[in-house]
């Protein structure tokens, strides 16, 4: 760091820190569809990625879709595809959960094999359609250009509002876990899943909806993704070792301790990998990652898991 002036380094750090917020957004939408699947109902889902590719396609096609039939709405299209993309995944999410993973619950190793095995199918289905080669879309002209904070720092608009419709995203998630009836149910069956069914609560259908709701939120971290960058089979991927890491630093079962944990990872993973190699960037983010878990093998914040 020798080589840098006091003041180069505060703006590399104000850059890399806003930088690791978009990152950060993302990590914490996908984080918590996991915390929900993972951590929620134990189901190691290795498809969630895929799920988050997939609100991301929708998003594209969307976008071409306005830019051949409906031009005029190109400047508003783009928030309708976020709903889109929530409702598409949310839907295949409950089909995947109706079809295969139902039949799977409490063991742990094959919902791990056979959401890996569909995640595969998934990614294929992505080449055939829409190609190997990385697509972006056509993103409304008021999400383009930057807040010029200063001569060396400028805000990009667009890691302005991914980060806004995370945190909303987030706030609509916790209100809707612990002040509507179905958050009461899918708390209820965590703490005892077996005293939830003897009271009349239909565990079955909660799972249904929680895997269905988890999967909606990966479709918006993929309409989020669209907006830092391009689109391709693999794309999911590349996150889904970072959203479990979220998850389990952050406590399986803690919306807190993911939020928590999105945030420490993403800013330590852009600010290391500025002055690091990439790989040696991760390395060191692992590295911290591991020494917490050695300390607090449950989690920044340990939740109580459900009875069998």
């Amino acid at each position: 760091m020798g080589e840098y002036t006091t003041e180069e380094l505060q703006s590399i750090f104000l850059m890399q820190g806003f930088s690791g917020l978009s990152l950060f957004s993302v990590l914490l939408l996908m984080g918590l569809g996991l915390a929900l699947i993972f951590g929620q109902m134990g189901v190691i889902n290795m498809a969630h990625g895929e799920f988050m590719a997939m609100g991301a396609y929708t998003v594209y096609l969307c976008s071409n879709l306005t830019e051949q039939y409906a031009p005029e709405f190109g400047p508003y299209y783009f928030i309708a595809a976020i709903f889109i993309a929530f409702t598409i995944c949310a839907l295949v999410g409950a089909l995947v959960e109706w079809l295969m993973i139902r039949h799977l619950y409490h063991r742990p190793l094959d919902t791990l094999l056979a959401t890996w095995g569909l995640s595969l199918v998934m990614q294929q289905g992505f080449r055939q359609i829409f190609g190997a080669r990385e697509v972006s879309p056509t993103l409304p002209e008021w999400l383009m250009g930057s807040f010029s904070m200063s001569e060396m720092i400028d805000i990009p608009i667009n890691g302005v509002f991914v980060l806004c419709l995370s945190l909303i995203v987030t706030a609509a998630l916790i209100l809707f876990i612990f002040r509507s009836k179905f958050g009461l149910r899918l708390r209820a069956t965590v703490q005892n899943r077996k005293m939830s069914g003897a009271v009349g609560i239909n565990t079955g259908k909660v799972d249904r909806l929680a895997f269905a709701l988890g999967c909606g939120i990966a479709g918006i971290a993929g309409a989020a993704f669209t907006t830092i960058g391009s689109t391709g089979p693999d794309s999911g991927s590349r996150y889904i070792v970072d959203a479990f890491l979220v998850v389990v630093s952050g406590g399986s079962a803690s919306l807190l301790g993911c939020v928590a944990s999105a945030f420490g990872i993403a800013q330590a993973q852009s600010i290391l990998e500025f002055f690091l190699e990439g790989t040696k960037g991760k390395v060191a983010t692992l590295l911290v990652i591991v020494v917490v878990l050695m300390f607090r093998p449950q989690g920044l914040f340990p939740s109580k898991v459900r009875g069998n």
